[in-house]
């Protein structure tokens, strides 16, 4: 059974159209994907959340799928993630509390940032980074959250899933807040390259062999693997072996 998960989130050059940037400093913006199905309440657009200027003209009025939310980001208070598609949701639904769930996003690169030196690690004009985690203090599948209770639903009430109209996802997650975040570097699992190339997060922690669209899949690590991804997570990537 993997003791973390690394799954493909946020903005896209399909969805919105344009991915989130990130910057010479290895600092990012998260960009969630628009909201596709209807909502019980209207939610927020990219303009109402700021980030109108990271998305196409056309997106800037979309409402915001924000899923996975960070408490403490986009004005979110708690750590949440559903998804409806069993290719994601088949192997989250083996993680067990304290399993890790990561999430990654492709990133293009951009000039800015708070620092102009660039970092070495970064490839030369988009990659794929992991950008944040859950510690995993919660699973319920689809049927179990529409069987439970009150007050096992109101813990994942502000989830994007629970907020639509018809809830739809196949596993929801709730993270533990002491173990959970949205990181304040990207993590990159792509070589300094290029975005397409894997590095050894990937092609010697992980299952998959780094060939082909790998950052569209899902990753997953046994517990050797996971504690050292857990070190390179909390390595600077300029100080990781070579």
């Amino acid at each position: 059974m993997p003791r973390a998960v690394a799954i493909n989130v946020a903005a896209n050059t399909n969805l919105p159209g344009r991915r989130g940037p990130v910057y010479p400093d290895g600092s990012f913006v998260y960009v969630p994907i628009p909201e596709r199905e209807p909502t019980a309440e209207p939610a927020p657009t990219y303009d109402d959340l700021d980030l109108a200027a990271y998305v196409p003209d056309d997106a800037v009025d979309l409402p915001v799928h924000l899923d996975p939310e960070f408490a403490g980001a986009l004005g979110r208070e708690a750590y949440t993630y559903g998804d409806p598609h069993g290719v994601k949701a088949g192997p989250i639904s083996g993680l067990e509390p304290g399993a890790r769930l990561l999430f990654y996003a492709t990133l293009t690169v951009h000039d800015g940032g708070e620092s102009d030196d660039r970092a070495d690690w970064l490839p030369p004009e988009w990659g794929c980074f992991l950008i944040g985690e859950f510690r995993v203090a919660e699973l319920l599948d689809g049927d179990e959250y529409r069987e439970a209770d009150a007050a096992t639903r109101d813990r994942f009430a502000s989830n994007a899933h629970a907020r639509r109209e018809s809830f739809d996802a196949a596993v929801l997650v709730r993270g533990d807040p002491d173990g959970s975040r949205l990181f304040e570097g990207a993590v990159p699992l792509s070589t300094p390259a290029g975005g397409a190339d894997a590095n050894r997060l990937v092609t010697e922690l992980s299952n998959d062999s780094g060939r082909g669209p790998w950052w569209r899949r899902v990753l997953r690590y046994d517990a050797d693997a996971a504690a050292t991804l857990r070190d390179r997570i909390d390595t600077d990537p300029a100080d990781w072996p070579a």
